[in-house]
């Protein structure tokens, strides 16, 4: 992993901007951006390109914006923005006052486009959308020049200002630039920069009803921003000679530079942000925030932390061409800082009551314990002790294999920092027959010590004092679909949901203490894995937790990368 004594991370773009430095490209300016499109919330996806964008800026001394792309109304919220800008902030990530939107650039952007429709450069066309699809051709076939192209710079200039005052109807007309029909790029074949939405906007309500499309906008924004490198995902590789297009035609000072990389895939999981919304709106998860999702705020809600967010994506690095990366390693990273950080405290997740028969009823002890094992500057705790307790009921069986080294007839174990405790018998409900009680002893003499006798106990098993337990609700989560490759399915990759994605064990017991614990506070249940107060529907009278990841690391044990 990389840490702060690390040194600085390489990879291909890096090296781009070396290079620039010593050409004086840009002026030796390093001015980056990260802008979403505020009609979601941002994934894991997103924040390796954050963290990639913000981590150049600062690496070179130069400065990223953060920027939203809200060119298109429909879908649009302030509730994205928002959510977009406290996901940026709990990666650790600050623009300081660089927050920009695309909206803020349309009357600019108008002027741009009529501009080009002054230079012979672009034109209204009355084609459908249909119609434009059929007449841009194919890989193999050269399109069609639009009967419309050879309209006189008076009458576009006359259209596309009735087109803004909205004389004409949603699809009645498109702005187009004038670029190449026979060009081998089929965007560059008279793409569609401006058409007709009558959708208000969450920032300029009805002030506007044509709208820019985003690869227009897009570029032009960089360049108004002063931009020096826009680094984006592959997908937009083929976009390069259109973004180019429009900078070179209307931009006269230092143009931006665009660099792609290749997005981010993870196996068991989907990032498009069209099937996120499917999975949202066709309520198969409990929002944008549910902990099974990708998003920022999803994973925020688990109880995963920035840092191994961070530490994910500098593992993963920077790559020219499309992989998948196993969940596993985000796991990985997550357990890693967790086990450094998360203090260790007890939860019964399926109580069985154990009564301590040789055990005085209605005294109480404390043990004090350590919060964890290597990290004394986390302190300890009192933890009670009674003699009813609760225990795990797969710590007992009544007719336990050879290799089994928990409770069971005969057997003793050492209840973890307290006392050795020896079984003596058990009863269960007459109807169902299920095991309801077991009954022990302790040897008074194995209080924080080994048996007198030199006798080895094997086991250790957690516990919690009746009288005194918190009791909780537990949400075990899990990937949220059963194959590695949903996405391959296409639109059908909802059938494979996990449908053991999420199991909610009610008439749970934690530490008393808990109940004062932070929302989100993180916590290493012993002998189960880490667990989080759920920030969102945890109370002090109803405690809820959500498991973050189990205790064991499956990363390069079997699985390896995907």
């Amino acid at each position: 992993m990389n840490s702060s004594n690390d040194p600085a991370p390489s990879d291909f773009i890096r090296d781009i901007i070396a290079d620039d430095f010593k050409t004086n490209r840009h002026e030796g300016r390093v001015a980056t951006r990260f802008p979403p499109e505020p009609n979601g919330y941002i994934h894991i996806g997103h924040a390796k390109s954050v963290c990639l964008n913000f981590g150049i800026a600062a690496q070179y001394g130069g400065a990223c914006n953060l920027r939203m792309d809200d060119t298109d109304p429909a879908g649009e919220s302030l509730e994205f923005v928002e959510s977009i800008i406290e996901d940026i902030h709990w990666l650790g990530f600050d623009w300081q006052d660089r927050l920009f939107f695309a909206s803020d650039y349309f009357e600019q952007l108008y002027t741009f486009a009529v501009e080009l429709i002054r230079a012979g450069k672009a034109y209204v066309c009355s084609l459908d959308a249909d119609e434009i699809r059929e007449y841009r051709g194919s890989f193999t076939e050269p399109g069609k020049e639009s009967p419309y192209r050879n309209r006189s710079v008076e009458e576009n200039l006359d259209l596309f200002a009735r087109m803004r005052a909205g004389e004409f109807a949603d699809g009645e007309h498109v702005l187009r630039a004038k670029v190449d029909m026979a060009s081998p790029f089929i965007v560059m074949r008279d793409p569609v920069i401006y058409r007709i939405k009558r959708a208000p906007h969450y920032r300029t309500g009805k002030a506007w009803v044509i709208y820019p499309m985003y690869d227009f906008a897009h570029c032009l924004s960089d360049a108004l921003e002063q931009i020096t490198h826009s680094i984006c995902t592959l997908e937009f590789e083929n976009n390069r000679p259109l973004y180019d297009w429009f900078v070179d035609q209307l931009i006269s000072w230092d143009h931006p530079q665009q660099i792609e990389f290749a997005r981010l895939n993870v196996s068991f999981t989907v990032l498009s942000k069209r099937r996120l919304i499917e999975l949202v709106e066709n309520d198969h998860v409990q929002g944008w925030d549910d902990p099974r999702m990708p998003t920022v705020a999803g994973m925020r809600r688990r109880g995963y932390t920035p840092e191994a967010i961070r530490n994910f994506c500098a593992e993963i690095g920077v790559a020219k061409n499309d992989t998948v990366v196993d969940i596993a390693l985000l796991e990985h990273c997550v357990r890693q800082d967790l086990n450094d950080r998360a203090p260790r405290t007890m939860c019964v997740l399926k109580p069985l009551k154990v009564v301590i028969d040789n055990y005085p009823e209605g005294k109480a002890e404390t043990f004090t314990c350590a919060n964890h094992p290597q990290n004394p500057g986390l302190g300890s705790r009192e933890v009670p002790f009674s003699r009813v307790l609760y225990i795990e009921r797969d710590d007992f069986m009544e007719d336990p294999p050879k290799k089994y080294k928990r409770l069971g007839p005969g057997r003793e174990v050492r209840l973890r920092n307290a006392y050795v405790i020896r079984y003596a018998s058990h009863s269960r409900d007459a109807a169902s027959g299920e095991i309801t009680e077991i009954h022990c002893t302790i040897d008074p003499e194995t209080r924080n010590a080994p048996p007198a006798d030199g006798r080895k106990v094997e086991g250790v098993i957690h516990w919690l004092s009746a009288a005194h337990a918190a009791p909780a609700e537990v949400r075990l989560y899990d990937r949220l679909f059963s194959v590695p490759d949903p996405a391959a399915a296409g639109d059908d990759f909802v059938k494979f949901l996990n449908a053991d994605s999420l199991e909610v064990l009610k008439g749970c017991f934690v530490e008393a203490g808990l109940k004062e614990a932070a929302p989100g506070a993180r916590f290493q249940f012993e002998r189960t894995g880490y667990f989080c107060l759920d920030a969102k529907d945890s109370r002090p009278e109803k405690l809820v937790f959500n498991r973050i990841v189990a205790l064991r690391d499956s990363w390069g044990k079997g699985q390896g990368k995907a």
